[in-house]
């Protein structure tokens, strides 16, 4: 399979791996530090969170085209990274649902803002840390695209 692999097919194969990174790194470790930074609340969470789901859609239909096999296949581990973090996103968004529910039955309002702080920082670190496996699994795949092969990660 090496014969038929060259040099644009190459590139070709590593753009959705850079795409990937380049999300993860932009809107999950960049651009929503700075949501919470600037408190701009829940609403300003969705900015980052929509751009990324933007970018993972991008990257699932794409990799249904069919062009070069060897490019398809780094398309479709790309898109089975996206869903990692889709799953840790979930995850998060479900915390944030229960810590918006523990906050509601608080009995001092203050107490339910300090909960409501505490709990939606802890409910991001299931996806911080998706962000980081997902991070580690594209640059091997990246890799893998570099040497002309398909990763199975």
């Amino acid at each position: 399979m090496d014969n038929e692999i060259g040099d644009r097919e190459v590139r070709q194969a590593q753009l959705p791996h850079n795409l990937f990174i380049s999300g993860l790194f932009f809107f999950d470790l960049l651009m929503t530090p700075a949501v919470i930074v600037l408190d701009i609340g829940m609403i300003g969470m969705s900015i980052p969170l929509l751009c990324s789901v933007a970018l993972l859609a991008y990257i699932y239909l794409r990799s249904k085209k069919t062009t070069h096999a060897f490019v398809d296949a780094h398309w479709r581990l790309t898109w089975r990274h996206g869903k990692w973090l889709l799953l840790g996103y979930a995850i998060s968004a479900t915390l944030i649902f229960v810590a918006w529910l523990i906050s509601l039955n608080a009995r001092d309002a203050h107490m339910g803002h300090i909960l409501w702080t505490a709990l939606t920082r802890i409910a991001l670190l299931p996806t911080l840390i998706i962000v980081m496996v997902t991070a580690v699994m594209e640059a091997s795949a990246l890799s893998s695209a570099s040497k002309r092969e398909t990763s199975s990660t």
